[in-house]
């Protein structure tokens, strides 16, 4: 028999009286004595706390996975056992312990019959399941106490950078708006071209890439906002960098949104906690007769000899450097937050320099939040034409890709 059960579902211990909880406490003699039977406050206890989901495996509780009808799937297993041979015994607990809601978890049936396998309490023991009761319930609380003007839609977009598809999956972004916010929806807002067979080398990807991102986003993302039914994004994307920042583009600084990075130490969408955010280094050129290309070397250096094969030898550079670029530096929201406040005047310094009408070039080296953070920062009708490049090792280095708006020439 297993060590727990909903009220009615088992019978109870066979010498046991029942007992009642304060109020009307009924002592017993030993644990041995006590029932299987927990009393209904209990439950229903447990079932809030634990939000109706598997307090192991966090499956729903209150449906069939496979059919999706309502259907009542949970049992209840005691961590410290409910005699005294049971897989991890009830050495020095006391009889009214043993159905006290500090030693019950609410669980799936799989989960109850692998934890009670362990007839030795090894592997899960008291202690084991004890925290990950504690864990779970103190993460249904976060998350119910998130206010409800604190919903953000999921944003994915994801296309293909060189032989790598897109890692996105609601599973793995959604938590990372806790414990700020959460999701508004059980699914993300997908702009991604499912299987596409176009890589970047591939001339024509840039132009299919382009025009479905924006058809989507018109489609998917500003009706809805237009609507009021979109009031804030959480955005997680996976693209070549001249894509991230059309998508930046698109959405504008107007749009309330938080973007997110995929990080490589510690693996994940989630800000790590305590980073603080390096110092941007701002580099003007010398001369300034010459076509101005804003480079970015955050995520790489971008040596000027890569610039001036693409756009000549009088080519204006204008720079923004941190002090040892590499691929995983940005560690906070507050790196994004410097970025975007230094974006502004440095764009519009480039402007009053060159000519609001002369195309800019613009080189990224960049992570993906800062990318898209980039495409924010440009307001459309005041800021020089954009034309972005992109690093195709298989063409020889740095090619036009997009151009913002569209048509502009390089």
């Amino acid at each position: 028999m297993q060590e727990g059960s909903l009220a009615g579902e088992q019978s109870l211990h066979p010498t046991a009286v029942p007992f009642q909880q304060p109020g009307g406490i009924s002592k017993q003699t030993s644990v041995t004595d006590a029932t299987r039977y927990i009393p209904h406050p209990i439950q229903c206890l447990l079932w809030g706390r634990s939000g109706g989901r598997c307090e192991f495996c966090n499956k729903p509780l209150w449906k069939s996975s496979v059919t999706q009808e309502q259907v009542k799937l949970a049992e209840m297993a005691h961590i410290y056992s409910f005699s005294t041979d049971g897989p991890r015994g009830n050495s020095g607990i006391l009889k009214e312990e043993i159905n006290d809601i500090a030693n019950l978890l609410l669980v799936c049936c799989e989960c109850h019959k692998t934890i009670d396998q362990d007839k030795e309490g090894k592997r899960y023991s008291a202690a084991f399941l004890s925290n990950i009761k504690n864990e779970h319930e103190r993460r249904i609380e976060i998350v119910t106490g998130i206010g409800p003007d604190k919903t953000s839609h999921v944003l994915h977009y994801g296309a293909n950078v060189g032989d790598h598809s897109s890692p996105l999956n609601f599973g793995l972004t959604a938590p990372a708006l806790f414990p700020g916010r959460y999701p508004a929806d059980d699914k993300a807002i997908e702009l991604a071209t499912i299987n596409s067979s176009f890589k970047d080398r591939n001339p024509k990807f840039w132009s299919v890439e382009s025009d479905e991102l924006t058809a989507k986003f018109n489609l998917r993302v500003q009706e809805r906002l237009a609507s009021g039914e979109i009031s804030h994004l959480s955005v997680f994307a996976f693209a070549p960098q001249p894509l991230l920042i059309l998508l930046g583009s698109l959405l504008t600084d107007i749009i309330p949104a938080d973007i997110y990075q995929l990080h490589r130490e510690p693996q994940g969408w989630s800000w790590p906690d305590g980073a603080k955010a390096i110092p941007f280094d701002i580099g003007e050129p010398k001369d300034t007769n010459g076509p101005p290309a804003l480079v970015f070397s955050l995520s790489a250096t971008v040596a000027p000899d890569r610039i001036e094969a693409v756009l000549g030898q009088d080519v204006s550079i204008w720079s923004v450097r941190i002090l040892a670029p590499h691929n995983d530096f940005l560690k906070s929201r507050e790196q994004l937050v410097l970025f975007r406040s230094q974006m502004r005047p440095l764009l519009d310094r480039i402007k009053a320099v060159h000519g609001q009408k002369t195309a800019l070039h613009i080189f990224p080296a960049v992570p993906v939040s800062i990318a898209v953070e980039l495409g924010r920062v440009r307001m459309p009708k005041a800021d020089m034409p954009w034309t972005i490049y992109d690093q195709i090792n298989a063409q020889g280095g740095f090619v036009p890709a997009i151009t913002i708006p569209k048509g502009v020439q390089a």
